[in-house]
């Protein structure tokens, strides 16, 4: 049975008439069209020293926020106005829409799959999950952990990589070696626990360092393998946060700042992730997941649904980058310079009127937003047409849909990694390349830079 495509036919005459080309998938129809394309790599741009990456796990609706299609399903309270070309849901997110000059927003991101875990999974690791490299696959912040970890000072006691978990799986180092795995947490006001023993520091470093002892032949003599060294890479990394009161400053907030966060464990991460970066505390990547987005049912139901979700990102996400943008950095220039804030689902939701069910079910096109570490704000790339069912223009390149492969290729490129990066150490013998190295994939977005 013939089903549309994802991508408006327009682009598929332009793009060949023009003798470039890509690769498009197709919602409901594969394989759709397929053509080849040569583009060439863009210069690693090296603009962002941190990483903020919020998952909103079940995946948000982009012809409700951030490719907002008014149409009679609109509620008036979203308030739809135009904001410096934009049109944008300023009752739905008042305080984001404040902040829309430091965000840029890719709205031709394309899933792969419709599918929860597989493509949660996917977004953190850049590739299929069910392929051979994907089962071995590290989170992209594993990545950014490994590759900054010579930058790392003797006085800089956090792992380079913290999950501040509030919803949704975070998917962990694959086959790195432990100490690349996130700090998994949960940001609470009184701040971490277990950072001091009852026994006193003296007696605790004590008898810290008689294991130390005890274990130093097994760890020689091991029949385990690795597995003894990533457990000593493990309790050292506990170790040095203990009795350090930067770790605890950290974690702590007020009551004040938890409220003007929206009082929510979304926007309790956000404190710790800016308190984090702020202390300069060895952490160069933070994710955050941000649950609830599947809203196949009651999604304008005052409240709940999209709604629920809206009121918990706008306090977090406006707070967390007018913070960063008021807190100075290094060599003149802001937190917010030097930190990429990244917020995407896992796809997107159906468009035009709502389902039986009163809500949207799961879409392929989708939306990525951008802020800060280099990226120009106020900016739309891409284009989808009129009700938002199709990719009209791509807007940037590659001249196709972007895909999770071209957001982790943005943010090694804007981190200084080389996304090319072939390792030799994978247990496969096949080489592991960070980005899957595919002529249609994993090209950083630069058109967010320039």
């Amino acid at each position: 049975m013939r089903q549309p495509e994802i991508i408006d036919r327009r682009i598929f005459f332009k793009t060949a008439l023009a003798g470039v080309a890509g690769y498009f998938a197709s919602p409901l129809r594969l394989p759709a069209q397929t053509f080849f394309a040569s583009v060439p790599d863009p210069p690693l741009m090296g603009t962002a020293k941190n990483v903020i990456f919020i998952l909103m796990a079940g995946a948000p609706s982009q012809v409700d926020t951030f490719d907002l299609k008014v149409g009679p399903w609109t509620p008036d309270n979203f308030n739809p106005t135009t904001i410096n070309g934009i049109d944008f849901p300023v009752g739905l997110l008042p305080g984001i829409s404040q902040q829309l000059h430091h965000i840029s927003v890719v709205r031709s991101m394309q899933s792969t799959a419709l599918v929860h875990p597989l493509l949660q999974t996917w977004t953190q690791i850049a590739r299929n999950p069910t392929s051979a490299t994907g089962k071995i696959a590290p989170n992209i912040g594993s990545i950014v952990a490994l590759e900054t970890e010579p930058q790392r000072r003797s006085d800089q006691p956090l792992p380079g990589f913290v999950s501040l978990n509030t919803g949704g799986r975070v998917h962990k180092q694959g086959y790195l070696p432990g100490r690349y795995s996130p700090f998994d947490t949960v940001a609470e006001q009184e701040g971490l626990s277990n950072l001091i023993n009852p026994a006193g520091e003296d007696l605790f470093t004590a008898r810290f360092e008689m294991l130390q002892l005890l274990d130093a032949r097994n760890r020689l003599q091991s029949q385990y393998g690795t597995t003894l060294d990533e457990m000593h890479d493990f309790y050292s990394s506990g170790r040095r946060m203990m009795y350090e009161p930067r770790v605890s400053e950290a974690f702590q907030f007020s009551d004040t700042e938890a409220e003007r966060y929206g009082g929510t464990g979304l926007g309790n991460s956000c404190i710790v992730a800016k308190n984090i970066l702020k202390s300069d505390l060895g952490t160069r990547y933070i994710q955050i997941n941000s649950g609830g987005w599947d809203n196949h049912q009651d999604i304008y139901l005052e409240g709940a649904g999209l709604y629920a979700r809206a009121a918990e990102m706008d306090p977090a996400l406006s707070n967390l980058i007018d913070d960063l943008a008021n807190t100075p950095g290094s060599a003149g220039k802001t937190l917010l310079d030097e930190t990429l804030i990244v917020a995407k689902g896992e796809f997107g939701r159906t468009v035009g009127a709502l389902t039986s069910r009163a809500g949207r079910d799961h879409y392929f096109v989708h939306f990525a937003l951008f802020a800060g570490g280099g990226t120009v704000g106020g900016r739309i790339v891409g284009q989808t047409t009129a009700d938002g069912r199709f990719i009209e223009n791509p807007g940037w390149s590659a001249y196709r849909p972007a895909t999770a492969e071209d957001v982790a290729a943005t943010i090694y490129s804007a981190t200084g990694i080389n996304y090319k990066t072939v390792r030799t150490d994978d247990p496969l013998g096949r080489g592991f390349p960070y980005v899957p190295s595919v002529p249609w994939q994993g090209t950083p977005i630069t058109e967010l830079f320039q």
